[in-house]
């Protein structure tokens, strides 16, 4: 049975180990702000084959690096598990009156919220460097596609914690997932430039819809339709969420 309280405490430990953690919230912004300063701004006076006409580079680029950002954030928030088990956290919540998957969930919510505060915040200051947002209706949709993106790798990241336990070992191993994944979405570049062979293995990256949806919904360009793009999230975030609990509920605490 699913406990609300729960799921509210877990929320709210995560989002005070955020908001207190500075260097944290300061580290993960700095790759994506480097990523829109000398990628961004260095070419985006540059005529690049495969993009719509009438989009610069930045525009084009920022809804990706804010998919890179949820990418990363929400894989290695599984980490966080093999931190609590490290320290026995994790055993003492195990033991607690309450559904796994209260637990799940709750960790779930916290680190959606979290990627997402990140992702409204690379917006923000992409503005500043000349990012235009088509509509805000379209910004407060991204906010849904960014959650989706999210929780879906919080998923991914929850099934490879579950099933480890060192943690050098579990951010090499994602980083071997991560970044396939991220040059495969097309975060950077045109789909249209890469050989056909790639193009298709990249239509397998469920991140590939999330950089596409977020295009759509920021800019007003995508490659792909809007609820295609929707369905495949939704899809991806409920296989992956029922297969992290499925394997956290079968983990050990310690």
């Amino acid at each position: 049975m699913i406990n609300t309280t729960a799921i509210y405490v877990l929320w709210l430990r995560e989002m005070k180990r955020f908001l207190r953690a500075r260097s944290r919230v300061v580290g993960t912004l700095v790759m994506p702000i480097l990523f829109l300063a000398f990628l961004g701004l260095g070419f985006n006076n540059v005529k690049i084959p495969g993009m719509a006409k009438g989009v610069d580079y930045i525009r084009f680029l920022v809804p990706g690096i804010v998919g890179m950002t949820m990418l990363f954030t929400s894989t290695f928030a599984g980490v966080s598990v093999l931190w609590d088990r490290e320290f026995g956290f994790l055993k003492e919540i195990m033991v607690a009156p309450v559904s796994r998957i209260s637990i799940v969930i709750g960790r779930i919510v916290g680190g959606v919220t979290t990627s997402v505060l990140q992702g409204i915040l690379i917006i923000a200051i992409s503005i500043l460097m000349g990012f235009k947002i088509v509509s805000i209706f379209g910004f407060l949709l991204s906010i849904v596609f960014m959650s989706l993106i999210s929780s879906g790798f919080i998923g991914l990241g929850l099934i490879f914690a579950s099933k480890m336990k060192d943690i050098h070992g579990f951010n090499l191993i994602m980083n071997f997932v991560v970044f396939p994944l991220f040059f495969l979405s097309g975060a950077l570049y045109p789909l249209e430039n890469l050989p056909v062979w790639i193009r298709y293995v990249s239509y397998l990256d469920p991140l590939t819809y999330g950089v596409d949806s977020l295009r759509g919904m920021l800019i007003g360009v995508s490659s792909f339709p809007i609820v295609f793009d929707f369905t495949v999230l939704i899809g991806f975030s409920a296989v992956m969420i029922t297969l992290g609990a499925y394997f956290f509920e079968k983990s050990e605490s310690i």
